[in-house]
């Protein structure tokens, strides 16, 4: 399974445009190589850089959206994929663009092909989407980007 961007390559920056010093929208993304048998995906987007005296658990949930139909290969810049948007750290179901507090931090955009769809209802945690996918990943894949604020990218 693959995903990857339009808007920038793995490990690449990511524009401005898609973070709290442009529009907050989010990227481009494309999903290749879904095993046939996959119910569901699950797409979680974080931020594991976060110094420990903002958070303490040192990270930042982005975008959590779950029970997105298999099929799903484009999710267009400015959309959520078809199915259900989990509660970001943030405390909205809806993406929130990377904004930095210190340096360069990265952001994780991972996809998890699922044996079934989530028995969750919108709104969930990342947490509570991650108990309930344990023992039905069948796939996963990932794409990091890197953002610092004031760089204008």
């Amino acid at each position: 399974m693959r995903l990857t961007s339009l808007a920038f390559k793995e490990g690449g920056i990511i524009p401005s445009i898609y973070t709290c010093e442009g529009q907050n929208i989010s990227p481009p993304l494309e999903i290749g190589d879904v095993p046939p048998n996959a119910k569901s995906l699950c797409l979680i987007m974080d931020d594991p850089d976060v110094p420990a005296h903002i958070r303490p658990e040192r990270m930042y949930d982005h975008w959590i959206v779950f029970n997105i139909i298999p099929h799903h290969h484009k999710i267009a810049e400015k959309t959520a994929p078809q199915g259900l948007q989990g509660r970001n750290t943030g405390g909205k179901n809806q993406y929130i663009g990377p904004c930095p507090p210190d340096g360069e931090h990265r952001y994780f955009f991972k996809l998890y092909a699922l044996d079934k769809m989530l028995d969750l209802h919108v709104g969930a945690t990342k947490h509570e989407v991650e108990r309930a996918m344990q023992g039905h990943i069948i796939a996963q894949c990932q794409l990091m980007g890197r953002y610092e604020k004031g760089k204008g990218y």
